[in-house]
């Protein structure tokens, strides 16, 4: 059974500068939720409490955020503002949630590596941090439950248009059925001819604890980093792993135009917000219709 995540949340952002320069990227609100509320949201909702967060400098906020505000409390208690009193408390009893310093961003491979005291010898699951999934069923329990009925590790595929490959992770691989495919190589970043697929990495991965070892034996690569695509590949070497093209959606904030379609999207199925949302949208692309 699978009881730990791991989301790191330690990278500049450097795309969202000038905001990310005293904000982490990962606490950009989704209309009003940070976004890595989403994430570990969707851990809890998959069965995991224990919640490992990689993080750096200038990440304070994400700690604050998990936190308990007493001061804040005692406000809206005084005011009598229970709704609001009851999602600020929500949030700090979510999981058990600990953090972990990245002290040199060297890579979301080094990241996760920094896990491994926590994580010990169980299999867990990654949730990036600036990655939102909609769906019915939690994508991360989805795969979950692939890893424990293969016992091999498990990566969520997103099918993308082949003029987009360039901006993702691919695998290549071999299909067993419409939604799994069995893994036998990844190309980072490829060109549209270099591409074996479309199939991208979205995101998510539940790993058994033999990533540690081969994360130990992978040495820099691009930027001077240490890719987690360099260790799966290792691990690959040595044992099966499996794609899941997952049921539900992928919102990247990676960013700033997904970011911005993103708040879009979630703000047009706010009950309190969509229909004056839907008006505004109407004036304003007939405005900039008159305009061309």
């Amino acid at each position: 059974m699978i009881r730990k995540a791991v989301v790191p949340a330690a990278g500049f952002g450097t795309r969202f500068l000038p905001a990310s320069k005293s904000q982490p990227k990962e606490m950009l609100p989704i209309v009003d939720t940070p976004t890595i509320q989403y994430v570990v949201e969707e851990a809890v909702a998959s069965g995991i409490r224990d919640i490992l967060m990689i993080i750096g400098r200038g990440k304070r906020a994400i700690e604050e955020h998990f936190d308990r505000n007493f001061e804040l409390e005692e406000e809206l208690r005084e005011k009598g503002k229970t709704e609001e009193l009851r999602l600020l408390r929500r949030i700090s009893e979510l999981a058990n949630i600990h953090f972990v310093w990245q002290k040199e961003l060297r890579g979301l491979g080094d990241a996760v590596s920094c896990a491994r005291d926590h994580v010990g010898h169980e299999p867990f699951a990654v949730l990036l941090g600036d990655t939102v999934m909609e769906s019915t069923r939690p994508v991360t329990r989805q795969l979950m439950e692939l890893y424990e009925s293969r016992r091999e590790s498990v990566v969520a595929l997103e099918e993308v248009e082949r003029s987009r490959v360039g901006r993702y992770g691919v695998i290549k691989g071999e299909p067993l059925t419409d939604a799994l495919w069995k893994i036998t190589g990844f190309v980072e970043k490829p060109t549209v001819e270099e591409a074996p697929s479309n199939l991208a990495i979205a995101g998510r991965y539940v790993f058994p604890p033999d990533i540690f070892d081969c994360l130990a034996r992978t040495g820099t690569g691009k930027n001077n980093e240490i890719q987690l695509t360099d260790a799966m590949r290792l691990l690959i070497s040595m044992q099966p792993m499996c794609g899941l093209r997952f049921e539900g959606e992928r919102y990247d904030i990676g960013n700033k135009l997904d970011f911005i379609k993103t708040n879009v999207a979630f703000a047009l199925r706010r009950p309190d917000m969509a229909s004056e949302l839907k008006d505004y949208m109407r004036t304003l692309l007939a405005s900039e219709t008159g305009r061309s």
